[in-house]
């Protein structure tokens, strides 16, 4: 297997058994980058859409194991009072054309 690999000009590495259980990790952020993203694009602007969707999955997308968290940001506190609630705006920011939307407190 190695050696058809390497004729593909794919390099393989060895790791460590702990290691294992970060595959699924990465085999779901796959199949959400797939699914939310991958198109028919060239490979410049499929660079961009990852570098861009990269950001978004760890600054603003929420993460039901992380408790609606994302990896770089905490769930802010939530309001209790009610003039706050009353007068509360929300900004929304559309990233690549509309495929996500990010959500900002106004200010």
């Amino acid at each position: 297997m190695e050696e058809i690999l390497a004729d593909a000009g794919i390099q393989t590495v060895l790791t460590g058994i702990q290691v294992a259980a970060d595959d699924s990790i990465m085999e779901r952020w796959v199949q959400s980058c797939r699914r939310e993203l991958l198109d028919d694009h060239g490979e410049r602007r499929l660079r961009h859409v990852l570098r861009e969707y990269e950001r978004f999955y760890n600054q603003h997308r929420a993460h039901q194991a992380l408790d609606q968290a994302t990896p770089l940001r905490a769930v802010p506190d939530p309001f209790t009072d009610p003039e706050r609630i009353v007068g509360l705006d929300v900004c929304r920011q559309d990233r690549l054309g509309g495929i996500f939307h990010e959500y900002s407190h106004a200010v």
